[in-house]
């Protein structure tokens, strides 16, 4: 059964909306100052992780160490 003219453009229409829709969420997501945000928030809460802390710290006392060592050789 052939599709009437009215019935085709209000799915044009539609495809429209849902397409401008889409491309205006994507410009929010893709916003450059809003990934950064979105980043630091994230690799903030990566280290107040305790095992993330922890292992840091850790990680951190050794190669201090190591390096003392060096310079008092």
């Amino acid at each position: 059964m052939p599709r009437d003219t009215d019935s085709i453009e209000r799915e044009i229409e539609k495809a429209r909306n849902e397409l401008a829709s889409t491309l205006d969420e994507l410009t929010v997501r893709t916003n450059p100052k809003r990934l950064v945000e979105h980043t630091k928030q994230t690799l903030i809460a990566k280290f107040n992780e305790p095992a993330v802390k922890y292992g840091l710290i850790a990680a951190s006392a050794v190669v201090g160490l190591l390096v003392l060592r060096k310079a008092l050789r």
